[in-house]
């Protein structure tokens, strides 16, 4: 398996830190067929936080409505993704040399892929136009003219 590396949304959940409250929260995502990337679970503040990085970020937030789980605004993060072995994460990461580093960064703050349907507002048609600084961005981290070894950024 190769190397992976994607943009992602997250959120995190709390809730009481009590023996099975997070299988409570994990199985109700589960029955409404959320595909969760990546979880992190612990206490904070005498209650528990759990982190969690939906596949899809609008079905994610549909569902814990729905669920009346209370969730953060949405963040945005990176997820690496790849076969288990000593040093890996330091093998990914040191690919991101400073101009890999600044178009990364620059990539995480565009704004989300419009997803939906019906009347669509201006200023979601502009956030469009800039989809094509994000392809440019993409094909700038997704370029093996630096030789950076076999990492595919989505």
């Amino acid at each position: 398996m190769s190397d992976t590396v994607r943009k992602v949304d997250y959120f995190y959940v709390v809730v009481p830190d009590r023996p099975g409250e997070c299988s409570k929260v994990l199985s109700a995502l589960a029955a409404e067929n959320i595909n969760l990337l990546a979880f992190s679970g612990f206490p904070s503040s005498r209650k528990g936080q759990l982190d969690l990085v939906p596949e899809d970020s609008a079905a994610f937030k549909v569902a814990a409505k729905k669920l009346k789980l209370k969730l953060s605004p949405r963040k945005s993060g990176f997820l690496l993704q790849g076969d288990d072995r000593v040093g890996a994460m330091n093998e990914i990461l040191g690919k991101l040399d400073h101009d890999r580093h600044r178009t990364a960064v620059a990539l995480a703050s565009l704004p989300e892929q419009i997803r939906g349907y019906g009347h669509v507002k201006q200023a979601h048609l502009d956030k469009v136009a800039k989809r094509q600084e994000e392809h440019h961005l993409l094909h700038h981290l997704r370029s093996d003219k630096q030789n950076h070894g076999s990492v595919n950024v989505f």
